[in-house]
C-alpha cells in the first residue's frame, strides 16, 4: 500500500500585532538609575609631582628581590584563593552562557516505538462462517508504530530582552572578572607582607642572639671582677639573670620564625612542604619610591572599584529587564512529527505545524511592580557602594603615602640611634673592664641598644607592609585595561 503523507501549517492570527499595541499601553517604567558622584582630590596630600612615573602592575619587582619576586609568582600559580576565584571566574562565564541561551532556538527531540502483539481467544458460534476465516480470526496479530517529533520554539526579541539581558550578564561576568584580579592583587599584597613579617622576625632573632652573646661577654667580665674581689658576688647574679631572659627571648622568637615560615609556606600554597624549604634571611629590602599617580586613576587601576561599577552596570540593566516584564512575549513554534505504523493497515505520516503564542501579564502586574520597585532599590544601593568606595579607596591610598613618608623619617633617625647606642654601650662596657664604671651603667647602655635595635627593625618592617598597603592602595597588582567582557583565561 502506497504510504499517505499530510503535511499541516497552522499561523498566527492577524489580530496579535493590534493586542500587542494595546497590551504596551499598561508597561511601566522607573526613574532613571542616578549618576554616580565620583568627584577627588586632584592630588594626593603626601605626595610630590617630582616622583617618577613607574609601572604597578608588578611591584613587588620594584624592592629587587629575588626571593620576593619568585614567591609572589609561585603564590599566583598555586595559591588557594587565587585558584578558588578562577573556579568562581569559569562558573560566571558558564552562568552568562546559559542566561543568554534561552533566547535562542528551543527544543529536543521526542521519540517513542510500540510493539503490540494480540490474539482472539474465543468468539461466538457464527453460522455459515467458512473454517478458513475461523482459522484466521485466531490467528495472532503484531502492530508496530513509531513516533518521532521535533518541538521547536524561538521567542521574538522585538522589546531587546536579549540585549537587556546580556548586558546585565556581561555586567555580572565583569565583575567576576574583576573578583579575580582583586583576589591575584590580594595575595600578591598578603605574600609581601608575610616574607617581611617574617623576615623582621629573622632580624628581631638575630638582635636577640646578639643581646644573648652581649649578656655572655658582660658575664664573663663580671665573673673575673668578681674572682679578683673587685664586685659582690650578687652582680654575677644579676647578670646571669639577665642572660637567662636573653635566651629564653631568643627560644621564643625562633618558635615565632618558624610559624611564620609555615604560615608563609600554606599561603603560596606548599603547606606540606618541609620549613627547610623556605630559607628567610633577615635581610630587609630597602623601601622602593611610590610612583606619582592621579587620585582619578584609582576609577581605572583599583580592581575593587572595577567590580563595584560592574555590579552598578548589573544592577541598571536589571532594572531595564523588570520593566521589559511587563511586555509581552511572542513565540513562535513549529513541530517536525514523523509517525509510522505496520501492521494492519499501515501508515505513514509527516506532519508539519506552525503556530505562535503571545503571553502578556494580566492578573500578576502587582508582583511585576514590586519586582520594578526591588531592582529599582538595588541600582540605587549599588550606586551608594560605589561612591562608598570611591571615597574610601581615596582615603586608603592617601592614608598610606603620608604614613610611608613618616616612616621614612622615622627609619632614618632609627638608624642614626642604632649607631649612637652601639658606640655608647661599647664604650661603657670597655670603662666597666678598666674598672672606671659599675655594672648598672653598662646593663643600661645594653638596654639602650636593645631597644634602639628592635625599634629600627619593627620601624622597617612596617615601612615596608606600608609600602604594599599603598602599592595595593593605588592599585597595584594587576594590569588594568578597559576591556570588561572577555577575562583572560589565566590559571
Amino acid at each position: 500500500m502506497t504510504p499517505r503523507r499530510l503535511i499541516q501549517f497552522a499561523g498566527p492570527p492577524a489580530a496579535w500585532a493590534c493586542g500587542s499595541a494595546l497590551l504596551l499601553a499598561g508597561c511601566a517604567h522607573a526613574p532613571a538609575v542616578r549618576t554616580p558622584t565620583t568627584a577627588v582630590p586632584p592630588a594626593y596630600d603626601a605626595q610630590s609631582s617630582e616622583l617618577p612615573a613607574i609601572a604597578i602592575d608588578r611591584w613587588w619587582t620594584l624592592y629587587s628581590d629575588t626571593q620576593l619576586a619568585s614567591l609572589v609568582d609561585h603564590a599566583l600559580s598555586n595559591g588557594f584563593s587565587v585558584r578558588e576565584a578562577f573556579a568562581r571566574l569559569d562558573e560566571a562565564r558558564a552562568t552568562r552562557t546559559g542566561a543568554l541561551a534561552r533566547f535562542g532556538l528551543q527544543g529536543n527531540i521526542e521519540a517513542n516505538a510500540q510493539v503490540q502483539r494480540s490474539k482472539i481467544l474465543s468468539i461466538d458460534e457464527i453460522p455459515g462462517l467458512p473454517d478458513e476465516l475461523l482459522t484466521n480470526l485466531f490467528a495472532p496479530t503484531t502492530t508496530r508504530t513509531a513516533n518521532a517529533s521535533l518541538p521547536i520554539s524561538w521567542q521574538l526579541d522585538l522589546f531587546g530582552r536579549r540585549g537587556a539581558n546580556r548586558r546585565v550578564a556581561d555586567a555580572t561576568l565583569a565583575a567576576a572578572r574583576f573578583t579575580y584580579e582583586g583576589a591575584r592583587a590580594t595575595l600578591a599584597a598578603d605574600v609581601a607582607r608575610s616574607l617581611f613579617e617574617a623576615r623582621g622576625l629573622a632580624a628581631q632573632l638575630e638582635d636577640a642572639r646578639a643581646t644573648a652573646a652581649n649578656q655572655r661577654r658582660l658575664n664573663e667580665v663580671v665573673a673575673g671582677r668578681v674572682r679578683r674581689g673587685l664586685d659582690p658576688s650578687t652582680q654575677a647574679e644579676q647578670v646571669e639573670g639577665s642572660l637567662a631572659q636573653a635566651e629564653a627571648e631568643v627560644s621564643n622568637l625562633e618558635g615565632a620564625f618558624d610559624a611564620a615560615r609555615r604560615a608563609l609556606l600554606i599561603l603560596i600554597g606548599s603547606g606540606s612542604s618541609p620549613l627547610p624549604a623556605l630559607p628567610i634571611s633577615a635581610a630587609l629590602p630597602t623601601v622602593p619610591a611610590v610612583p606619582a599617580t592621579m587620585p582619578g586613576e584609582l576609577l581605572v587601576r583599583r580592581p575593587d572599584l572595577r567590580e563595584a561599577r560592574a555590579q552598578l552596570d548589573a544592577a541598571t540593566g536589571n532594572v531595564r529587564v523588570a520593566e521589559l516584564a511587563f511586555y509581552p512575549t511572542i513565540t513562535l513554534q513549529a513541530v517536525l512529527a514523523y509517525a509510522a505504523q505496520t501492521g494492519g493497515i499501515g501508515t505513514t505520516t509527516l506532519t508539519g505545524t506552525g503556530a505562535g503564542g503571545l503571553t502578556a501579564p494580566v492578573f500578576d502586574r502587582g508582583r511585576l511592580h514590586a519586582e520594578l520597585r526591588t531592582a529599582s532599590a538595588r541600582a540605587e544601593q549599588a550606586v551608594l557602594a560605589y561612591e562608598r568606595l570611591v571615597q574610601n579607596a581615596y582615603g586608603e591610598a592617601d592614608q598610606a603615602l603620608i604614613r610611608l613618608d613618616a616612616d621614612r623619617r622615622r627609619i632614618a633617625a632609627l638608624q642614626d640611634g642604632v649607631v649612637r647606642s652601639q658606640r655608647g654601650y661599647d664604650a661603657a662596657l670597655k670603662r666597666l673592664q678598666l674598672g672606671f664604671t659599675d655594672l648598672q651603667e653598662v646593663l643600661e647602655a645594653e638596654r639602650t641598644l636593645r631597644s634602639a635595635r628592635s625599634g629600627l627593625t619593627a620601624a622597617r618592617v612596617e615601612g615596608l607592609t606600608r609600602s604594599v598597603q599603598a602599592f595595593q592602595a593605588l592599585g597595584g597588582g594587576w594590569t588594568a585595561t578597559p576591556d570588561t567582557t572577555n577575562p583572560e583565561d589565566r590559571p
